[in-house]
Protein backbone atom coordinates (compact mmCIF):
# COMPACT_ATOMS: atom_id res chain seq x y z
CA UNK A 1 0.00 0.00 0.00
CA UNK A 2 1.10 3.42 -1.12
CA UNK A 3 2.18 5.87 2.31
CA UNK A 4 1.62 8.96 0.26
CA UNK A 5 -2.06 7.44 -1.00
CA UNK A 6 -2.87 7.16 2.84
CA UNK A 7 -1.83 10.55 3.56
CA UNK A 8 -3.60 12.19 0.99
CA UNK A 9 -6.75 10.22 1.80
CA UNK A 10 -6.47 11.22 5.37
CA UNK A 11 -6.16 14.90 4.81
CA UNK A 12 -9.03 14.93 2.13
CA UNK A 13 -10.88 13.44 4.63
CA UNK A 14 -10.19 15.96 7.52
CA UNK A 15 -10.82 18.92 5.08
CA UNK A 16 -14.32 16.68 3.81
CA UNK A 17 -15.02 16.34 7.60
CA UNK A 18 -15.07 20.17 8.22
CA UNK A 19 -18.17 22.50 8.82
CA UNK A 20 -20.33 19.52 7.95
CA UNK A 21 -22.39 16.85 9.38
CA UNK A 22 -21.96 12.94 8.32
CA UNK A 23 -24.96 11.51 7.10
CA UNK A 24 -26.40 8.58 8.35
CA UNK A 25 -26.41 6.71 4.77
CA UNK A 26 -22.57 7.19 4.47
CA UNK A 27 -20.73 3.75 4.71
CA UNK A 28 -17.90 3.74 7.23
CA UNK A 29 -14.59 5.30 6.57
CA UNK A 30 -11.80 3.03 4.42
CA UNK A 31 -9.20 5.38 6.15
CA UNK A 32 -6.53 3.87 7.96
CA UNK A 33 -5.77 5.74 11.19
CA UNK A 34 -3.23 7.99 11.62
CA UNK A 35 -0.97 5.69 14.04
CA UNK A 36 -1.35 2.45 11.59
CA UNK A 37 0.38 4.70 8.72
CA UNK A 38 3.81 4.28 9.67
CA UNK A 39 2.47 -0.20 9.38
CA UNK A 40 0.86 0.77 5.92
CA UNK A 41 3.46 -0.73 3.84
CA UNK A 42 2.41 -3.92 5.33
CA UNK A 43 -1.19 -3.98 3.75
CA UNK A 44 -2.49 -5.69 0.63
CA UNK A 45 -4.60 -3.14 -0.57
CA UNK A 46 -7.84 -4.57 -2.43
CA UNK A 47 -10.85 -2.72 -4.34
CA UNK A 48 -13.79 -4.80 -4.98
CA UNK A 49 -16.40 -2.93 -7.03
CA UNK A 50 -19.46 -5.05 -5.63
CA UNK A 51 -23.19 -5.15 -7.66
CA UNK A 52 -25.22 -3.26 -5.19
CA UNK A 53 -27.01 -5.18 -2.10
CA UNK A 54 -30.80 -6.52 -4.44
CA UNK A 55 -30.74 -9.32 -2.42
CA UNK A 56 -30.01 -12.07 0.64
CA UNK A 57 -27.48 -13.85 -1.66
CA UNK A 58 -25.83 -9.85 -1.92
CA UNK A 59 -25.53 -9.27 0.88
CA UNK A 60 -24.02 -13.01 2.30
CA UNK A 61 -21.52 -12.49 -0.94
CA UNK A 62 -20.42 -8.81 0.86
CA UNK A 63 -20.03 -9.80 4.00
CA UNK A 64 -17.83 -13.01 3.30
CA UNK A 65 -15.43 -10.44 1.42
CA UNK A 66 -15.22 -8.17 4.15
CA UNK A 67 -14.88 -11.26 7.04
CA UNK A 68 -12.15 -12.28 4.66
CA UNK A 69 -10.22 -8.97 4.04
CA UNK A 70 -9.72 -7.75 7.26
CA UNK A 71 -6.82 -5.72 8.32
CA UNK A 72 -6.26 -7.94 11.33
CA UNK A 73 -5.04 -10.47 8.40
CA UNK A 74 -3.14 -7.64 6.30
CA UNK A 75 -5.46 -6.51 4.50
CA UNK A 76 -7.64 -3.46 3.57
CA UNK A 77 -10.78 -3.65 1.47
CA UNK A 78 -11.76 -0.34 -0.46
CA UNK A 79 -15.54 -1.50 -1.05
CA UNK A 80 -17.70 0.24 -3.33
CA UNK A 81 -22.00 -0.42 -4.28
CA UNK A 82 -22.20 -0.52 -7.65
CA UNK A 83 -26.26 0.07 -6.93
CA UNK A 84 -27.04 -2.11 -9.60
CA UNK A 85 -25.75 0.26 -12.32
CA UNK A 86 -22.18 -0.33 -14.45
CA UNK A 87 -21.66 2.94 -14.57
CA UNK A 88 -21.11 3.23 -11.40
CA UNK A 89 -19.08 0.00 -11.11
CA UNK A 90 -16.41 1.30 -13.65
CA UNK A 91 -16.16 4.60 -12.10
CA UNK A 92 -15.18 2.59 -8.68
CA UNK A 93 -12.05 0.53 -10.77
CA UNK A 94 -10.74 3.94 -12.21
CA UNK A 95 -10.86 5.14 -8.72
CA UNK A 96 -9.14 1.76 -7.31
CA UNK A 97 -6.85 2.72 -10.23
CA UNK A 98 -5.89 6.16 -9.04
CA UNK A 99 -5.53 5.02 -5.31
CA UNK A 100 -2.84 2.37 -6.42
CA UNK A 101 -4.71 -0.47 -4.94
CA UNK A 102 -2.89 -3.78 -4.89
CA UNK A 103 -5.45 -6.03 -6.30
CA UNK A 104 -9.09 -5.46 -7.92
CA UNK A 105 -12.12 -7.33 -7.42
CA UNK A 106 -14.86 -6.97 -9.81
CA UNK A 107 -18.71 -8.87 -10.14
CA UNK A 108 -19.72 -7.13 -13.06
CA UNK A 109 -23.43 -6.32 -13.20
CA UNK A 110 -23.40 -7.41 -16.82
CA UNK A 111 -21.32 -8.91 -19.23
CA UNK A 112 -20.07 -6.34 -22.14
CA UNK A 113 -18.90 -2.77 -21.77
CA UNK A 114 -15.16 -3.49 -19.60
CA UNK A 115 -12.65 -3.48 -22.37
CA UNK A 116 -11.73 -0.04 -21.82
CA UNK A 117 -11.21 0.43 -17.91
CA UNK A 118 -10.07 -3.48 -17.99
CA UNK A 119 -7.42 -2.48 -20.24
CA UNK A 120 -6.50 0.80 -17.91
CA UNK A 121 -5.98 -1.51 -15.04
CA UNK A 122 -3.82 -4.11 -17.05
CA UNK A 123 -1.50 -0.84 -18.28
CA UNK A 124 -1.43 0.24 -14.71
CA UNK A 125 -0.26 -3.38 -13.54
CA UNK A 126 -2.94 -3.87 -11.37
CA UNK A 127 -4.44 -7.80 -11.49
CA UNK A 128 -7.97 -7.70 -11.75
CA UNK A 129 -9.97 -10.91 -10.01
CA UNK A 130 -13.44 -11.49 -11.48
CA UNK A 131 -16.14 -12.80 -8.71
CA UNK A 132 -19.30 -14.46 -9.39
CA UNK A 133 -20.02 -12.96 -12.70
CA UNK A 134 -18.35 -12.95 -15.92
CA UNK A 135 -16.96 -9.99 -18.25
CA UNK A 136 -16.54 -10.36 -22.24
CA UNK A 137 -13.78 -8.98 -23.81
CA UNK A 138 -11.81 -9.20 -27.23
CA UNK A 139 -8.54 -9.52 -24.59
CA UNK A 140 -9.04 -12.55 -22.07
CA UNK A 141 -5.82 -10.84 -20.56
CA UNK A 142 -7.44 -7.95 -19.10
CA UNK A 143 -8.58 -9.86 -15.90
CA UNK A 144 -6.20 -12.95 -14.22
CA UNK A 145 -8.93 -15.63 -13.39
CA UNK A 146 -12.52 -15.88 -12.61
CA UNK A 147 -13.65 -17.61 -9.19
CA UNK A 148 -18.00 -18.42 -9.25
CA UNK A 149 -20.61 -20.77 -9.69
CA UNK A 150 -21.34 -22.84 -12.91
CA UNK A 151 -24.55 -20.82 -13.81
CA UNK A 152 -25.46 -22.81 -16.81
CA UNK A 153 -25.11 -26.31 -14.58
CA UNK A 154 -27.72 -24.78 -11.89
CA UNK A 155 -30.04 -24.15 -14.22
CA UNK A 156 -29.18 -27.18 -16.20
CA UNK A 157 -29.77 -29.50 -12.36
CA UNK A 158 -32.69 -27.34 -11.71
CA UNK A 159 -34.27 -29.08 -15.22
CA UNK A 160 -33.08 -32.40 -13.92
CA UNK A 161 -35.13 -32.17 -10.45
CA UNK A 162 -38.10 -31.22 -12.29
CA UNK A 163 -38.52 -33.58 -14.48
CA UNK A 164 -37.46 -36.64 -11.74
CA UNK A 165 -40.15 -34.92 -9.44
CA UNK A 166 -42.47 -35.12 -12.16
CA UNK A 167 -41.56 -39.05 -12.70
CA UNK A 168 -41.81 -39.62 -9.10
CA UNK A 169 -45.31 -37.88 -9.10
CA UNK A 170 -46.85 -39.90 -11.67
CA UNK A 171 -47.21 -36.48 -14.31
CA UNK A 172 -44.52 -37.64 -16.30
CA UNK A 173 -46.70 -37.45 -19.59
CA UNK A 174 -48.76 -34.80 -18.58
CA UNK A 175 -48.71 -31.71 -20.39
CA UNK A 176 -46.24 -29.20 -17.99
CA UNK A 177 -47.03 -25.14 -18.64
CA UNK A 178 -43.73 -22.63 -17.10
CA UNK A 179 -42.77 -19.48 -16.70
CA UNK A 180 -39.67 -18.41 -15.26
CA UNK A 181 -38.59 -15.23 -13.86
CA UNK A 182 -34.72 -14.11 -15.19
CA UNK A 183 -32.51 -11.91 -13.28
CA UNK A 184 -31.03 -9.08 -14.76
CA UNK A 185 -30.88 -9.22 -18.40
CA UNK A 186 -27.43 -10.12 -19.94
CA UNK A 187 -25.65 -10.80 -16.42
CA UNK A 188 -23.52 -14.31 -16.41
CA UNK A 189 -26.04 -15.00 -13.93
CA UNK A 190 -29.19 -14.63 -15.80
CA UNK A 191 -27.35 -16.24 -19.11
CA UNK A 192 -26.39 -19.39 -17.39
CA UNK A 193 -29.45 -20.25 -15.63
CA UNK A 194 -31.51 -19.71 -18.19
CA UNK A 195 -29.51 -21.29 -20.84
CA UNK A 196 -29.14 -24.11 -18.62
CA UNK A 197 -32.87 -24.79 -17.71
CA UNK A 198 -33.54 -24.46 -21.37
CA UNK A 199 -31.28 -26.93 -22.79
CA UNK A 200 -33.64 -29.67 -19.93
CA UNK A 201 -36.67 -28.04 -21.46
CA UNK A 202 -36.10 -28.37 -24.91
CA UNK A 203 -35.76 -32.39 -24.31
CA UNK A 204 -39.03 -32.86 -22.91
CA UNK A 205 -41.79 -32.49 -25.62
CA UNK A 206 -44.44 -31.62 -22.95
CA UNK A 207 -43.13 -28.74 -21.48
CA UNK A 208 -43.79 -25.61 -22.75
CA UNK A 209 -42.19 -22.37 -21.64
CA UNK A 210 -45.48 -19.71 -21.63
CA UNK A 211 -43.21 -17.04 -20.85
CA UNK A 212 -39.70 -15.22 -19.24
CA UNK A 213 -39.32 -11.67 -17.94
CA UNK A 214 -36.57 -9.96 -15.66
CA UNK A 215 -37.45 -9.48 -12.39
CA UNK A 216 -33.97 -7.83 -11.72
CA UNK A 217 -33.38 -10.38 -8.73
CA UNK A 218 -35.44 -8.22 -6.96
CA UNK A 219 -38.41 -9.37 -4.53
CA UNK A 220 -40.46 -6.51 -5.98
CA UNK A 221 -39.84 -6.87 -9.44
CA UNK A 222 -40.47 -10.38 -9.12
CA UNK A 223 -43.41 -9.97 -7.57
CA UNK A 224 -44.26 -7.43 -10.65
CA UNK A 225 -43.60 -9.85 -13.29
CA UNK A 226 -45.56 -12.98 -11.63
CA UNK A 227 -48.40 -10.43 -11.60
CA UNK A 228 -48.57 -10.04 -15.19
CA UNK A 229 -48.20 -13.51 -15.84
CA UNK A 230 -51.27 -14.90 -13.64
CA UNK A 231 -52.98 -12.06 -15.30
CA UNK A 232 -52.13 -13.56 -19.06
CA UNK A 233 -52.21 -17.24 -18.04
CA UNK A 234 -54.40 -19.28 -16.01
CA UNK A 235 -52.98 -22.35 -16.52
CA UNK A 236 -48.98 -22.34 -15.02
CA UNK A 237 -47.66 -25.32 -13.52
CA UNK A 238 -43.97 -24.56 -12.72
CA UNK A 239 -42.63 -21.58 -11.80
CA UNK A 240 -38.86 -21.53 -12.42
CA UNK A 241 -36.89 -18.24 -10.44
CA UNK A 242 -33.46 -17.32 -11.07
CA UNK A 243 -33.02 -16.58 -7.82
CA UNK A 244 -34.60 -16.43 -4.14
CA UNK A 245 -35.79 -12.63 -3.72
CA UNK A 246 -37.73 -12.91 -6.68
CA UNK A 247 -39.05 -16.71 -5.33
CA UNK A 248 -40.21 -14.62 -2.41
CA UNK A 249 -42.35 -11.80 -4.89
CA UNK A 250 -43.74 -14.66 -6.61
CA UNK A 251 -44.74 -16.18 -3.44
CA UNK A 252 -46.87 -13.45 -2.31
CA UNK A 253 -47.94 -12.95 -5.98
CA UNK A 254 -49.51 -16.28 -5.97
CA UNK A 255 -50.89 -16.02 -2.60
CA UNK A 256 -52.77 -12.45 -3.86
CA UNK A 257 -54.25 -14.00 -6.54
CA UNK A 258 -55.94 -16.50 -4.65
CA UNK A 259 -53.92 -19.34 -5.90
CA UNK A 260 -51.41 -21.72 -4.19
CA UNK A 261 -47.91 -22.98 -4.40
CA UNK A 262 -45.60 -25.45 -3.14
CA UNK A 263 -45.48 -29.44 -2.68
CA UNK A 264 -49.26 -29.13 -1.24
CA UNK A 265 -50.26 -26.57 -3.68
CA UNK A 266 -51.27 -25.90 -7.14
CA UNK A 267 -47.82 -24.72 -8.42
CA UNK A 268 -44.52 -26.10 -8.24
CA UNK A 269 -41.86 -23.40 -7.14
CA UNK A 270 -37.92 -23.91 -8.06
CA UNK A 271 -35.24 -21.25 -6.67
CA UNK A 272 -32.09 -20.68 -7.40
CA UNK A 273 -29.35 -19.55 -4.48
CA UNK A 274 -30.42 -21.52 -1.59
CA UNK A 275 -30.16 -18.61 1.41
CA UNK A 276 -31.32 -19.62 4.92
CA UNK A 277 -34.78 -17.53 4.18
CA UNK A 278 -35.34 -19.67 1.23
CA UNK A 279 -35.04 -22.81 2.92
CA UNK A 280 -37.30 -21.50 5.55
CA UNK A 281 -39.75 -20.73 2.95
CA UNK A 282 -39.10 -24.58 1.73
CA UNK A 283 -40.32 -25.70 5.37
CA UNK A 284 -43.18 -23.87 5.18
CA UNK A 285 -44.30 -25.52 2.44
CA UNK A 286 -44.11 -22.81 -0.38
CA UNK A 287 -41.09 -23.94 -2.41
CA UNK A 288 -40.52 -27.18 -4.08
CA UNK A 289 -36.74 -27.05 -4.63
CA UNK A 290 -33.95 -24.28 -3.95
CA UNK A 291 -30.78 -24.87 -6.01
CA UNK A 292 -27.55 -23.68 -4.34
CA UNK A 293 -25.61 -20.87 -4.99
CA UNK A 294 -22.67 -20.21 -3.06
CA UNK A 295 -21.87 -16.56 -2.09
CA UNK A 296 -19.09 -17.33 0.13
CA UNK A 297 -16.36 -16.46 -2.47
CA UNK A 298 -14.19 -14.53 -0.18
CA UNK A 299 -11.80 -17.00 0.69
CA UNK A 300 -11.03 -18.74 -2.63
CA UNK A 301 -10.53 -15.00 -3.61
CA UNK A 302 -8.08 -14.42 -1.01
CA UNK A 303 -5.98 -17.92 -1.83
CA UNK A 304 -5.61 -16.64 -5.22
CA UNK A 305 -4.32 -13.67 -4.45
CA UNK A 306 -2.04 -15.54 -1.94
CA UNK A 307 -0.40 -17.51 -4.62
CA UNK A 308 -0.14 -14.42 -6.84
CA UNK A 309 1.57 -12.78 -3.71
CA UNK A 310 4.50 -15.71 -3.85
CA UNK A 311 4.55 -15.38 -7.76
CA UNK A 312 2.68 -18.38 -8.45
CA UNK A 313 0.19 -19.26 -11.00
CA UNK A 314 -3.55 -19.69 -10.64
CA UNK A 315 -5.91 -21.19 -12.68
CA UNK A 316 -8.06 -19.01 -15.09
CA UNK A 317 -11.56 -20.45 -14.28
CA UNK A 318 -12.37 -21.79 -10.36
CA UNK A 319 -15.88 -23.05 -9.25
CA UNK A 320 -17.06 -23.01 -6.07
CA UNK A 321 -19.22 -25.75 -4.82
CA UNK A 322 -23.02 -26.11 -4.49
CA UNK A 323 -25.75 -28.54 -3.70
CA UNK A 324 -29.62 -28.38 -4.27
CA UNK A 325 -31.85 -28.86 -1.83
CA UNK A 326 -35.98 -29.52 -1.92
CA UNK A 327 -38.93 -30.81 0.59
CA UNK A 328 -37.48 -34.42 1.06
CA UNK A 329 -34.45 -33.78 2.83
CA UNK A 330 -33.84 -32.98 6.53
CA UNK A 331 -34.08 -29.03 6.57
CA UNK A 332 -33.99 -28.15 10.10
CA UNK A 333 -30.35 -30.30 9.95
CA UNK A 334 -29.35 -28.40 6.78
CA UNK A 335 -30.12 -25.05 8.48
CA UNK A 336 -28.17 -26.22 11.72
CA UNK A 337 -24.97 -25.72 9.80
CA UNK A 338 -26.15 -22.63 7.37
CA UNK A 339 -24.16 -19.85 7.73
CA UNK A 340 -26.21 -17.90 5.34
Amino acid sequence: MKRAWIIGCLLLAVIACQGCKKQQEEPESTLLYEDEIEDSDNYIVVGFAQVGSESDWRLANTQSFRDTFREDKGYYLLFEDGQQKQENQIKAIRNFILQEVDYIILDPIVETGWDAVLQEAKVAGIPVILSDRLVEVEDSSLYTCWVGSDFEEEGRIAGRWLKAYLEEEGRADEEIRIVTLQGTLDSSAQIGRTVGFDKILRQQENWTMLDRGSGDFTLTKGREVMESFLDLYDDIDVVVCENDNMAFGAIEAIRAAGKTCGPSGEIIMISIDGTRAALDAMAEGEIHMVMECNPLLGPMVEEIIQRLERGEEVERVQYVEEQYFDASMDLERIMESRTY
